[in-house]
């Protein structure tokens, strides 16, 4: 489906079109038409798939048409993090291009300056706010803001925020906002507390569920079966005689951040880090160093496999096996983005490999077993358990692996682009054939 299918105001194409966004993703071809007709929705899909775009095309839409209040808010959107809530500032800026809507982001971390901007953006009645839950009600005790008139109520990434223990403060802010609205989830998983919020404050809701797709086949996934003590060997070994460049080390927790960007300096590699303990201000800092080049390699929480988009990341390595099917999409899928090649590698100690054939089992392939190198010494054999309680595999390569061409990186011609003109008003409804390029 292409979006002059849908009934979209000509503003909102224009800007469709002056994106270069010609067809909907999954995502959005099922829930726009819902969000259109103003009913209630939950829409569980992963990151990647256009769901940003799925929920600010329906409001904007409506917006445009001029029937809400000027000078009040209007929309509410809920995001875990400050860079996803930057982000979907971004996306509204680009959506909002041909029609006079307003925005402004709310997130902790920043500084006095930053703050009066806020507060300055809410008692002017912006269009559209963008928050992290902490700092709405930092506004919210402190009477900046007035939720009185808002008629759309979004939470993005639902099941990180209930993981994150924002679940208070969701609530409190759902009892500042008017009975009558259109509220709109999404969450990229849906556990039992995630359906238990959806029942408590969505009224007859469309529940839209995608699967989660699998990793781009550009990407080439490899890993090591190792102890644990072998894993900052196996850095050192990667990059002993190739510099790193464009690299993200996935590990579980901001602790295990700190001591591997710490290891990482000692062997004089050039790394910064990423985690919930930096401020906003350092954490722009080590990402505006990172985009540029100035920083080779940022080991990370998941922080960054939600919400960082950066287009031409070259390896991701998970130091620590994911917890889930989810994540390992969202942590490699930070490569082979825009065109690009990528490879990702996984560390997997003993006790992570039972996990780790969790997400083979969901991708339905054997990933290639990459040898420890020699001077490490001997690795452990690879023997998951299964769900029926035995175990198989063997150490080494299995009967289905197939080993990547020339190292990490496969050289592979580039896909081709169609291109189409600009559309006039008269011409809306026309289908278009050429791809579309999402966020």
């Amino acid at each position: 489906m292409n979006f002059s299918d849908l009934d979209l105001e000509d503003c909102i194409l224009d800007a469709l079109d002056s994106m270069n966004f010609r067809e909907c993703t999954p995502v959005q071809e099922h829930t726009i038409p819902i969000l259109l007709e103003g009913k209630d929705l939950i829409g569980v899909a992963q990151t990647g798939t256009g769901k940003t775009a799925a929920y600010l095309l329906p409001v904007l839409n409506q917006l445009s048409r001029g029937t809400y209040k000027e000078d009040a808010i209007n929309c509410v959107i809920m995001a875990p993090t400050r860079e996803l809530a930057q982000q979907i500032d971004q996306q509204i800026e680009g959506f909002s291009y041909f029609m006079p809507v307003s925005s402004v982001a709310i997130y902790g971390g920043n500084d006095g300056i930053r703050y009066e901007q806020e507060k300055r953006g809410l008692a002017l009645g912006a269009d559209i706010i963008i928050a992290t839950p902490g700092r709405l009600i930092s506004h919210l005790n402190l009477g900046n803001v007035d939720l009185s008139e808002v008629s759309f109520f979004i939470l993005d990434e639902a099941d990180r925020m209930l993981d994150m223990g924002f679940y208070d403060d969701i609530m409190q802010i759902v009892n500042r906002l008017p009975k009558e609205r259109q509220t709109i989830m999404f969450s990229a998983t849906m556990p039992n507390k995630i359906q238990q919020l959806a029942q408590t404050i969505l009224h007859d809701s469309v529940e839209v569920k995608l699967a989660v797709s699998k990793p781009a086949e550009k990407i080439i996934q490899t890993a090591y079966i190792c102890y644990e003590r072998q894993k900052l060997g196996i850095i050192q070994s990667l990059f002993a005689t190739t510099k790193p460049e464009r690299v993200i080390i996935f590990a579980s927790s901001k602790l295990k951040v700190k001591d591997v960007t710490r290891a990482l300096q000692r062997m004089k590699l050039n790394v910064g880090e990423m985690h919930s303990d930096l401020d906003q201000k350092q954490r722009d800092h080590i990402m505006h160093e990172f985009k540029n080049g100035r920083i080779d390699i940022l080991v990370a929480t998941d922080i960054v496999a939600r919400g960082i988009d950066i287009d031409d990341i070259r390896l991701v390595i998970n130091y620590d096996v994911p917890h889930d099917c989810e994540d390992y999409v969202h942590r490699i899928g930070r490569t082979a983005r825009a065109n690009h090649d990528g490879c990702a590698i996984t560390f997997v100690s003993e006790k992570e490999q039972t996990n780790f054939k969790a997400i083979e089992d969901f991708l339905e392939k054997d990933i290639y077993k990459l040898p420890l190198p020699s001077e490490l010494g001997e690795a452990p054999e690879y023997k998951p358990i299964t769900g029926h309680g035995g175990r198989k595999g063997a150490h080494g390569r299995r009967r289905n692996d197939k080993a990547p061409k020339k190292g990490c990186v496969e050289e592979k011609p580039a896909g081709k682009k169609n291109g189409n003109s600009r559309r006039g008003h008269s011409s809306r409804k026309r289908k278009q054939q050429s791809s579309q390029k999402q966020s």
